[in-house]
């Protein structure tokens, strides 16, 4: 192993040693507290651009599974399908691979690495576990991806909780020096929804039944397994695409990296969503507490960074937390419905006039909600126990909720999986448009 370095641009350096790929590389320095699930973050878009601290001090010790894609039989009433071709025959950002319910998925959560880098206190060259195919250091080496072993981190997180995230550098020995202009890169000034985004459309479990737009801004794979093992076709969206020019029963607005700011063009097609399920102004169906006479209006559900989206579309501002959540134990707790919220028929997020039941939950996000700009007609779904900070908002009157936190995990508890049942009950209280349509 080679000597490396990471830097801090306060000038603070944490010496140790290289085990991935040798080169230097600068990225926003973050911490994520979760004993298991390396390969599920390290796969997470949602890292993009940043150099990701374990403070678990033991990494690497169950190796990393095939990624090997399984054979797909594709086609077009397969359960992947783009473009009426079969899969077999597609080259696309998703390598495939068949995940639960047989759907053609990543193994893990996208096809590649997507932190700048990783750092860990100490990592296990040997290791040991029945799906094992490779070592993560292989792993890391094969995608180009610089790691230091060594590090005490323990006074790194110490250093970034103390002072906020804040950009990084790794150092490597014999390493080719970065250009002057990677040097002064500055995470919060670049798009990297942009750059993880998928490129054009692609259509999940065609003709399934309910079909939903999920804007892809970094989506995880667990998040569309989790709709398609519900019955529902997904039709994944690049973040700057127009939704709204398709048929559609409900609308997803996925997780991803970066500053919700950067988002304006996928803002303000929601916006135009909104505005158009807003004009049906006579809806009032039972599932909103009416008679049920009226337009049907279409649910939305948002998860992390589709949290922040939804909440600028309403017209609320976001901003960045000092250090983020990233762990599998955050606590949240559900807000009481004000009087103003309608008690909808099977709708556990307001099922209760004195919820306040909390929930352990996989997290991965360094920007939240001002819940005091949200506008009178929303209000705060879940809070966070630990800072306070918003975890998730609703409409008092329509459809429309969000959650901070990851329901889906992989990895991490599943408490709040039932979010996305609720979401399919939202789906099916009202008729399809969809039905008999295409995209």
């Amino acid at each position: 192993m080679r000597e490396a370095k990471l830097i801090l641009e306060d000038g603070t350096a944490f010496c140790g040693w290289s085990f991935g790929f040798e080169a230097e590389t600068v990225g926003e320095v973050v911490f994520n507290t979760a004993m298991t699930g390396y390969p599920e973050s390290l796969t997470d878009p949602s890292y993009a651009g940043q150099i990701l601290v374990t403070t678990f001090p033991l990494i690497g010790n169950y190796g990393v599974p095939s990624l090997t894609p399984a054979p797909s039989r594709g086609g077009e009433g397969s359960i992947y399908s783009q473009g009426g071709k079969a899969a077999e025959e597609l080259t696309t950002p998703l390598s495939l691979a068949r995940g639960v319910g047989g759907e053609a998925l990543p193994v893990l959560e996208s096809e590649h690495i997507h932190p700048k880098a990783l750092v860990v206190a100490d990592y296990s060259e040997a290791y040991s576990h029945w799906n094992a195919k490779e070592s993560l250091a292989a792993w890391l080496k094969r995608e180009k991806i610089p790691a230091i072993t060594g590090i005490d981190t323990r006074r790194l997180t110490k250093v970034i909780r103390e002072h906020g995230v804040m950009m990084g550098r790794i150092v490597v020995d014999g390493a080719a020096p970065l250009p002057k202009q990677r040097e002064q890169e500055n995470y919060g000034s670049v798009n990297w929804v942009e750059k993880v985004s998928c490129k054009e459309v692609i259509t999940y479990n065609r003709g399934a039944g309910k079909r939903v737009v999920l804007v892809d801004c970094g989506v995880k794979a667990n998040i569309i397994r989790c709709l398609i093992r519900r019955g529902l076709e997904v039709v994944r969206v690049p973040w700057d695409y127009d939704f709204n020019q398709l048929e559609f029963d409900g609308l997803f607005l996925a997780n991803g990296p970066g500053d919700p700011e950067q988002c304006e063009v996928t803002v303000r097609h929601i916006q135009q969503f909104l505005a158009t399920e807003m004009a049906k102004c006579n809806y009032s169906s039972p599932l909103m507490g009416g008679n049920g006479g009226g337009s049907p209006v279409r649910p939305c559900m948002g998860i992390c960074l589709g949290n922040q989206l939804l909440a600028r579309a309403a017209g609320a501002k976001t901003y960045k937390l000092k250090y983020g959540h990233r762990s599998h134990n955050q606590p949240v707790q559900m807000n009481t419905p004000t009087a103003q919220t309608p008690k909808r028929p099977n709708d556990q997020t307001t099922n209760y006039p004195n919820d306040q039941r909390c929930f352990i939950t996989s997290q991965n996000h360094g920007y939240a909600v001002d819940d005091k700009t949200l506008p009178a007609d929303w209000e705060p779904l879940f809070v966070n126990m630990n800072d306070g900070s918003n975890e998730g908002i609703r409409h008092k009157t329509y459809p429309w909720f969000s959650a901070q936190f990851h329901p889906e995990a992989c990895s991490g508890p599943t408490d709040t999986e039932w979010l996305f049942d609720e979401f399919v009950n939202r789906l099916k209280a009202s008729p399809s448009p969809s039905q008999g349509g295409d995209v």
